[in-house]
């Protein structure tokens, strides 16, 4: 084989594993991870930051490759993930496996170095995303969500303990931020994609309680994220201006829970699915503001 064709076939694995890692997602994550971090205010390491970054991007990035292979089989029954390569049969499904593994265990090894309690917290999430929520409940129950909103919630509390040294209130009520938030993400999701997840035989929250139950879920999940990242911010002691910002934003996302509430749109809907990420991501560059 030529140089030239192997690094042909090299790309070629690369944009095949790309979306199995679903990288908007991923980064979204990430970005609470060094929120969490930084929000301490404490004196900024380059390393440290960037050994951050590295070992959540692998543990998230492993953890969501490890979901990818497991759940081949229900993804191939659904339009809307039907052509990711583990489903659609591109990639062996023994090499997703082995190379999702082997990039989970860089990520959570790495953060052990770096320290062992913040090390502990990466490899919860890995293990309630990966053995709780994917493997466990995820085809079992609806309220599945809330084990996997605890993993998403890891990233943002590993970057507050590795700053702090422990685990503090302030980490704990930023979790929950992440914990309320994703069934605003999360739920919107379902109701636009319901026949999706009907056909995989994935129990979700509309086809189990209906739409009026989830969309009351959202409007009273998004209430309880806004508190905890509201009070969060007073603890961290951010400035005026900068929790002026978040009321604002958080009033957007207010608004348009309970408009979906209301009145049940698809626009109003996917709306809320869209704004929901801007506004997390809006809060965590709001929170990391504090380390400059």
């Amino acid at each position: 084989m030529s140089v030239q064709s192997s690094i042909v076939n090299r790309k070629s694995k690369i944009a095949l594993y790309w979306p199995l890692i679903k990288s908007s997602q991923t980064g979204l994550l990430l970005a609470t991870g060094v929120a969490g971090y930084l929000s301490a205010g404490t004196r900024i390491g380059l390393l440290t930051l960037l050994g951050v970054s590295f070992s959540l991007f692998l543990a998230i990035s492993g953890s969501t490759i490890m979901n990818m292979w497991y759940d081949r089989d229900i993804d191939a029954k659904m339009k809307r993930t039907h052509k990711r390569s583990a489903a659609s049969g591109e990639l062996n499904s023994n090499e997703v496996f082995w190379v999702g593994m082997i990039i989970s265990a860089l990520g959570v090894g790495s953060a052990v170095l770096i320290a062992p309690l913040y090390g502990f917290v990466v490899f919860a999430g890995w293990f309630f995303d990966v053995v709780v929520y994917t493997l466990w409940l995820k085809r079992r129950t609806a309220w599945s969500i809330v084990w996997g909103g605890i993993s998403g919630a890891m990233p943002i509390l590993a970057g507050r303990v590795l700053a702090t040294g422990h685990i503090d209130l302030v980490g704990i009520l930023l979790a929950l931020a992440i914990l309320f938030w994703i069934p605003t993400h999360t739920l919107t999701f379902s109701i636009k994609f319901r026949d999706d997840y009907n056909n995989a035989g994935i129990p979700t929250f509309p086809s189990t309680y209906g739409e009026t139950f989830t969309r009351a879920t959202i409007a009273f999940s998004s209430v309880l994220a806004a508190l905890a990242i509201g009070w969060a911010g007073v603890l961290i002691g951010i400035s005026a201006g900068y929790l002026r910002l978040i009321i604002v934003l958080t009033a957007g996302l207010l608004l348009l829970a309970f408009a979906t509430f209301r009145v049940q749109s698809e626009q109003i809907n996917f709306g809320l699915f869209k704004y929901a990420s801007l506004y997390m991501l809006s809060a965590m560059i709001i929170l990391a503001m504090q380390a400059f």
